[in-house]
């Protein structure tokens, strides 16, 4: 998952960035309200964690500007301020959940895990996914582009499904193995080229505009 963690406090940051890398995210960094605003509108973030205390803007004001600009990414807010008013209030102007410091990592990764479970069912609950003039229909199985039906074999549509729920995002190899063929294995980081270009012949056949792209040394994006 491509997280963002917001946190102005150097030791706590590198801590989060850890322990997120760790359970195998992806995890941007700012140490300020004004880079923690801009990320968080012009990237697709499966989770956002805000500090409340934070340089240029506050994690209130990133919450309510985010929110106004209809970014859903589920927002864990961290603070040291942990009175039923302060809650009451990150909560109200659009947090999901709020932890306050000092927390232990247990508890933190519980929470992202939780946050990011919600986000994933209310994702799997769509039943037709769209990427430029790219559709996918779940039920029957089926993608057109430009009205175009697509034929792709069941590991290719798995694929590509899990690129469009995700557009806009950077997706590792490892990320793409683990949840398209669900291995571990660095053998396998051939397969997920072989498979892009098979997508990439399919899709993008007689298109004027490429709609799946690679970014050098990190991995594969979706985007109209």
């Amino acid at each position: 998952m491509h997280i963002l963690v917001v946190e102005d406090e150097p030791k706590m940051a590198r801590m989060l960035r850890r322990v997120l890398t760790e359970e195998r995210h992806t995890v941007d960094l700012a140490q300020d309200g004004a880079v923690g605003l801009d990320l968080a509108a012009s990237n697709t973030y499966d989770l956002i964690t805000l500090d409340l205390m934070l340089p240029v803007f506050d994690g209130l004001e990133i919450c309510r500007q985010v929110r106004a600009m209809d970014v859903t990414s589920p927002i864990l807010m961290l603070t040291a301020r942990g009175s039923l008013e302060d809650r009451v209030k990150g909560l109200n102007t659009g947090a999901d959940d709020y932890l306050v410091k000092p927390f232990a990592m247990e508890e933190f990764l519980a929470r992202v895990n939780a946050l990011l479970r919600r986000r994933e069912r209310s994702i799997d609950a769509s039943t037709e996914l769209y990427v430029a003039d790219l559709s996918l229909n779940l039920l029957r199985h089926e993608a057109r582009r430009g009205g175009r039906i697509i034929d792709l074999t069941a590991k290719e549509f798995a694929l590509l499904e899990y690129l469009m729920r995700h557009p806009g995002q950077v997706l590792t190899r490892t990320q793409i193995i683990d949840r398209v063929w669900r291995y571990d294995m660095d053998t396998l980081s051939n397969v997920v080229d072989i498979y892009i270009h098979y997508l990439r012949d399919k899709i993008d056949q007689g298109s004027p505009k490429a709609l799946i792209k690679t970014v050098r040394g990190i991995g594969y994006k979706i985007e109209g």
